[in-house]
């Protein structure tokens, strides 16, 4: 299954071709984050990541809910591998 999983921003790495680089899991990896205004993204932010594309911003709570969520039905460790996979 294919799902949706946080990621915190850590690096705008080009605004113009709406590129970040955003940590999952201790794995970085760049994101797309096109769907957003300029600027609504900012280093920091957690955001949601679908085969390399941050879908929506979400607050730090929600992220950890989710990860936690993850880990509990097992989706965790797929999607971390899925994210290593993507954009490389």
């Amino acid at each position: 299954m294919c799902l949706a999983i946080p990621g915190k921003v850590v690096e705008i790495v080009d605004a113009e071709n709406h590129i970040a680089k955003a940590d999952v899991g201790g794995v970085r990896r760049n994101v797309n984050i096109g769907m957003f205004d300029e600027g609504e993204v900012t280093v920091g932010d957690y955001v949601l990541i679908h085969v390399g594309f941050a879908m929506s911003k979400i607050d730090e709570h929600e992220a950890e809910e989710t990860l936690r969520v993850l880990k509990e039905i097992g989706e965790y460790e797929p999607e971390v591998e899925q994210f290593k996979t993507t954009l490389q």
